[in-house]
């Protein structure tokens, strides 16, 4: 959404958290007001446009074996809120649990602004927020679900901090498979398409791993790479 060069973004708030600075700004006014999130002086999301979130949930769930009856889905990052209000909108879901590192991103979608995408959701009793790292949490998680949905960077080749980078390595995929039931799918959002992340899916034993792309106005598509976990 373009914006007058004299508009400029305004700080709602900022905070220090374990991993660095999380800004959020407001762009605009009225019908026309966009939140954006900044980490480190990264953008990370705006609420412009969730197309490409709600693609991730989508496609995660008809990915999955047709009689897989009221799944389970894992939505790794809170972000915007796009990916959690479209879980929650329909009935598909059997239970929905969202893992979220940064506290201030989880206060903004409770009592801020970016309530008005997710309160709704929060209100649901089959959601759920964790308020833990993602990478830490598959790795040591008993849980099992039917789909991973994971949004926690711009993509496996654009980590917001170094340490994301596991998450997409053998041992990030092996503890997203560990956190999988069998037939289970993994959906990774990206700001862009990535063939190495899809060779890496395939080396770690993912099947039907494919790339669906979301068509921007600008710019390479926004996508969401797909995997299978072995039955």
């Amino acid at each position: 959404m373009p914006f007058p060069a004299s508009d400029a973004p305004v700080t709602l708030d900022r905070r220090e958290g374990p991993f660095g600075e999380v800004v959020l700004r407001r762009r605009g006014d009225g019908d026309a007001t966009v939140h954006e999130i900044i980490a480190n002086g990264c953008f990370l999301m705006d609420t412009s446009d969730g197309r490409s979130e709600r693609l991730l949930v989508d496609a995660a769930h008809d990915a999955l074996e047709t009689g897989n009856v009221a799944p389970s889905v894992l939505i790794g990052g809170l972000g915007a809120g796009f990916s959690l209000a479209h879980a929650a909108a329909g009935k598909q879901w059997r239970r929905i649990t969202v893992v979220e590192r940064e506290q201030a991103i989880i206060d903004w979608h409770r009592s801020g602004p970016l309530a008005a995408i997710s309160g709704e959701a929060l209100a649901d009793p089959r959601c759920v927020i964790l308020h833990t790292d993602l990478v830490a949490y598959l790795r040591t998680t008993d849980d099992r679900y039917d789909a991973l949905c994971l949004d926690i960077d711009n993509g496996p080749d654009w980590t917001v901090t170094e340490d994301n980078g596991d998450l997409y390595s053998p041992a990030g995929l092996a503890a997203c498979q560990g956190a999988l039931r069998p037939g289970g799918v993994l959906a990774v959002w990206s700001a862009q398409p990535s063939a190495a992340f899809e060779d890496a899916l395939r080396n770690a034993g993912f099947t039907g791993v494919r790339t669906e792309e979301i068509r921007l106005a600008r710019g390479v598509p926004d996508v969401v790479h797909l995997g299978v976990s072995p039955a």
